[in-house]
């Protein structure tokens, strides 16, 4: 027997380091192939999802899927095994207790069930509160500067106190359940121990069983019923596993709209060109485009600008060149080829594009260039900074070895604006496309800048999105966007004279810098 006790010792330590290897490798493998997805996704995914979703499903949801796999290896694989041994070795004692059998086990699964099917949407409702709890979480820390200039802090703990409640509240009401779960399982457990004694009492009364042979059958009972009692505890982490598997599963069967070529061209030849042709984008489940019959060219060594009010499409049109977004109707060439045609990374490598909201990663001011191009050097990236007018403040901060935060929180907007575009500027590309590159910079930076880009961007199409008019008032070609149709196309000085929408734009800046 001690040899006995030994081996199941051995084997059972042997079973519990497995089974947490093999749910360690599966959560590992699982979030690789949640964070691939992700990667793959295009703006209309990533919105669609949400980013406080796609990181609770590649965290917490991940992690509850994972602790579920440790329990079925650990114990659910042992429970059967148990559950059956128990049911033949009490069968061989008497047959005639047996009916206990097929009442108490059946009854302590169907109360487990009736408990479980009351928790499932209460997980449910749990993880997207958790969700909701992330978001709110995420949106104070990011925007912490914006809350306490304006001394929103109560306003702000409010919000989450409110968020965090509703969030207690679900999670209390599943923990009831859970734990009404144990006392049930008690209760049959104890009330069957109770009816063997009765009924096997009689029997051995009557002399139709031995003392013995009850003492063995309420052995074997209570082993056949901790094995479903063990199950039943693993049954209490499927409904929270099974709604955190049905959002990963929602994520890996979600597939970008932006798909790759299947036979995409791999060489271009001669300069770069810009063209939209009627082109059209509609967001799904929208009733209006947001872009509409746009058509114009931009060619290398000119400047194209794009202008209007706010809303009116002007990112969304610069999105569509690098795919951020596909076109829905009507297409944008690149050397005369449809962009869907090119293969992406020949299409990436000859952009440089500069955000609207230029976001920096955490590292040094020379790992977030080297976005840019991984084999620049050092004097690659100076040149860069120089050309951005960014030399001397990165030189103040420490040089190309200073540390810069996650999003570039320890630097101002303008400095980000500029690192953002000395990062373009490494790359060396065909193409340039500033999506309001210039908004935090002061004009006599702006114009400084726009000084050192012209030798640089001289055989290049370069294509920038702007609010104000000092910005572009030199461009080659302006686009003037109103509520998503081109209103005017033309020079500084011709749109003056035939755009009205442009003019009032004019206006309006010009009494905005005069008042």
């Amino acid at each position: 027997m001690l040899v006995v006790t030994a081996l199941s010792i051995t084997c059972s330590i042997a079973a519990t380091y497995l089974a947490a290897r093999a749910a360690m490798g599966f959560g590992r493998d699982v979030r690789a192939s949640v964070f691939e997805r992700v990667g793959e996704f295009s703006a209309r995914e990533v919105g669609q999802f949400g980013a406080p979703s796609l990181i609770t499903r590649t965290t917490n949801d991940v992690q509850q899927v994972q602790m579920l796999v440790v329990m079925t290896l650990g114990m659910m694989i042992s429970a059967p095994i148990m559950a059956v041994g128990g049911i033949v070795m009490a069968l061989q004692q008497d047959v005639g207790l047996s009916w206990l059998m097929a009442v108490s086990v059946p009854a302590l699964a169907v109360a487990v069930t009736l408990i479980i099917r009351r928790m499932v949407p209460l997980f449910r409702q749990n993880q997207l509160l958790i969700d909701e709890v992330n978001g709110v979480l995420r949106e104070q820390i990011t925007g912490i500067r914006v809350v306490r200039a304006f001394v929103r802090e109560q306003h702000e703990t409010a919000r989450f106190e409110d968020s965090n409640a509703r969030l207690t509240a679900v999670a209390i009401s599943a923990g009831r359940y859970m734990m009404t779960l144990f006392p049930t399982v008690m209760l049959v457990l104890n009330v069957s121990s109770v009816a063997v004694l009765w009924f096997g009492g009689q029997r051995v009364e009557n002399g139709e069983m031995q003392v013995g042979s009850l003492t063995a059958f309420l052995a074997y009972l209570m082993q056949i019923l901790m094995a479903v009692m063990m199950a039943s505890f693993m049954m209490m982490m499927v409904p929270r596993a099974s709604v955190s598997a049905e959002r990963i599963v929602e994520v890996l069967d979600t597939y970008s709209s932006v798909v790759p070529p299947e036979n995409p061209v791999t060489e271009v030849a001669g300069p770069a060109t810009v063209a939209f042709d009627h082109v059209e984008f509609t967001f799904p489940g929208a009733d209006q485009p947001v872009l509409r019959d746009i058509t114009f060219t931009a060619e290398p060594g000119r400047t194209t600008a794009i202008i209007g009010s706010t809303g009116s499409g002007k990112t969304t049109l610069l999105n569509l060149i690098p795919r951020l977004v596909d076109v829905t109707d009507g297409a944008v060439r690149i050397h005369d080829v449809d962009v869907r045609r090119l293969d992406p990374q020949l299409l990436w490598r000859g952009i440089g594009l500069v955000p609207q909201r230029p976001y920096l990663f955490s590292g040094t001011v020379a790992s977030n260039l080297r976005y840019g191009n991984p084999a620049a050097t050092d004097d690659d990236l100076w040149e860069a900074l120089r050309i951005a007018q960014a030399a001397d403040f990165v030189a103040d901060l420490g040089g190309l070895d200073a540390a810069i935060a996650q999003g570039g929180t320890n630097v101002s907007g303008g400095q980000r604006q500029r690192l953002s575009i000395a990062r373009a500027l490494v790359s060396k590309p065909e193409i340039y496309l500033f999506d309001d590159s210039f908004s935090a910079l002061d004009l006599g930076t702006d114009a400084r800048l726009r000084a050192a880009l012209e030798p640089v961007t001289r055989d290049a199409v370069m294509i920038v999105v702007a609010q104000r008019v000092s910005t572009i008032v030199d461009a080659d070609q302006i686009i003037v966007l109103e509520d998503g149709a081109i209103v005017g196309r033309g020079t500084h000085r011709e749109l003056l004279e035939h755009c009205q929408t442009y003019a009032e734009i004019v206006e309006s800046q010009a009494a905005a810098e005069v008042s």
